[in-house]
């Protein structure tokens, strides 16, 4: 059998992968690691209204929300490759981060999550009990 291959089709779906597509943005980029007691997130959002954000917390799993509003319809667009629509990433947090204590900063298009250590998850040291020695006996 012959396989007729189209090299447009295939980067097509190529670019759908990683752009994503107008019914199924593409997933908001992010880094992540730690710093200190804490862990940082920082999501790309350019262009995002910042009324549009929205962050849930729910046991570990931290979930953010934005929007980019719709092509104008009045526009003859010669290029349209920015991702519109709802765009949602959810985050499995371990146990050992304080979920009560995430601060959101959003700034220059990047959304940034700042998630302290749990007390109880950081190290400690732990004192070691030691048997007291007899007293002397005086004579």
């Amino acid at each position: 059998m012959l396989m007729r291959t189209d090299p447009f089709r295939d980067l097509d779906r190529w670019t759908q992968q990683i752009l994503g597509t107008a019914a199924q943005p593409a997933a908001m980029p992010m880094d992540a690691w730690r710093d200190g007691d804490e862990f940082v997130v920082e999501f790309d959002l350019p262009g995002i209204d910042p009324d549009s954000l929205d962050l849930d917390v729910e046991r570990n799993v931290v979930t953010v929300r934005a929007s980019r509003p719709g092509l104008d319809a009045d526009r003859s667009m010669i290029a349209a490759e920015r991702p519109r629509g709802v765009f949602s990433r959810q985050l499995f947090l371990g146990e050992g981060l304080d979920t009560d204590r995430i601060r959101a900063d959003y700034r220059d298009g990047v959304l940034r999550l700042s998630i302290p250590v749990a007390e109880k998850a950081k190290p400690r040291k732990i004192e070691i009990a030691r048997e007291r020695e007899p007293e002397a006996i005086n004579a």
